[in-house]
């Protein structure tokens, strides 16, 4: 493409210089010379816009210095109109008027020097150099543009990676609530009934509390895998509190639950955020307070939700459980996105209080399954 447009620029400068010279037979050597290097600064006017104007003008007002008195090429006027052109295309700003000015000045002192009017001159410049100055707003305008494009593509995937980002944590989250609170009830039952292998009622009911925790665990992973997969899944409701209690006094833990307040109008993001928050801190009270009484108070008010876990001091020696760290950590992220706040630390008297605020309308949650 630039090959042709250099094969264009070479005939135009011939057809406006070296034939109108051929036809009038008046071979004037320099003024010829001067006018055909004048419009071969052409070729490099993309490169070199600035150097093209004021080299090539330069040889074409010289040009038209010697041609005063004698013959001169008015096609070369030609010329003159694409260097006016580029001159638009090569200043900006405050340079782009003082290129203006100067082509002003340009066109009043070739009509000073050559001999034609005022109107040819004009003709073959002003237009010329407005146009360019389009052109050149154009290009601007489409760099403009395109820079911004840029931005947003950049934009859009810097969110886009967030967004991974919160869904990754978001499932590491529920991965640790589902699997940490069935491990945690499973080591626990299955330390229980190798104590009582000689009591075969006790031993029964601590592998039957196995089986249901684990057959609980298969459930709430096959919910999770479900939300996943884009399968709606109904939206859960404070219900699910009573129920981890139920299962987690079933499993021996001295636990009791009061609810007060309204418990009407709780979005469903809202409800699953108070279970968690219920689910980690009795799995807590599991690994890490055996045989302490456990009291969970949930309560609504006005436009907040407040969930209050506390246990006792352990009366029993704790099992080796570990753990990841990442609960409480993880709840305070999630409870703080749902524009709540979560505390945990040692209560008085002993023991260990966590106490969570939400609101009762939580302002962006992703609906989520037990």
């Amino acid at each position: 493409m630039r090959q042709l447009e250099r094969v264009g620029i070479v005939l135009m400068v011939l057809a406006v210089v070296a034939l109108p010279t051929a036809v009038h037979g008046s071979w004037n050597v320099p003024l010829t010379g001067l006018l055909l290097a004048s419009g071969g600064t052409l070729l490099w006017w993309r490169e070199h816009p600035r150097a093209v104007v004021g080299v090539g003008g330069g040889l074409w007002l010289l040009a038209a210095l010697i041609g005063t008195g004698g013959w001169f090429p008015d096609p070369a006027l030609v010329i003159m109109a694409l260097l006016a052109g580029v001159a638009a295309l090569a200043w900006r700003g405050r340079a782009a008027r003082v290129a203006g000015a100067g082509l002003v000045a340009y066109v009043w002192l070739l009509w000073s020097i050559v001999d034609t009017s005022l109107v040819a001159v004009a003709m073959f410049s002003v237009p010329s150099f407005f146009a360019g100055t389009v052109l050149r707003l154009r290009q601007e305008a489409a760099a403009r543009l395109d820079a911004r494009n840029r931005e947003l593509e950049e934009e859009r995937e810097l969110f886009a990676d967030l967004a991974r980002r919160h869904e990754r944590s978001r499932i590491a989250a529920e991965l640790h609530d589902i699997v940490g609170h069935a491990i945690s009830v499973l080591i626990i039952q299955a330390a229980a009934g190798q104590r009582l292998v000689d009591d075969p009622e006790r031993s029964r009911a601590a592998f039957d509390a196995i089986a249901e925790s684990a057959r609980r665990g298969r459930e709430d992973l096959g919910r999770l895998v479900e939300l996943l997969g884009g399968t709606e899944v109904g939206g859960p409701d404070l219900s699910l509190i009573e129920e981890v209690v139920t299962r987690a006094a079933g499993s021996g833990l001295d636990v009791t639950c009061r609810f007060s307040g309204d418990r009407d109008g709780v979005a469903a993001p809202v409800a699953h955020i108070a279970f968690r928050v219920v689910q980690e801190s009795l799995t807590n009270a599991l690994r890490h307070a055996p045989g302490a009484a456990v009291r969970v108070e949930v309560a609504g008010s006005g436009r907040a939700l407040r969930v209050r876990v506390q246990n006792d001091q352990p009366i029993q020696d704790a099992l080796a459980l570990g753990g990841t760290g990442r609960g409480l950590a993880g709840l305070r992220d999630r409870v703080r996105e749902a524009g709540g706040r979560l505390d945990a630390g040692p209560a008085p008297g002993g023991g260990w209080l966590v106490r969570a605020e939400l609101p009762l309308r939580s302002p962006a949650a992703p609906s989520t399954g037990r």
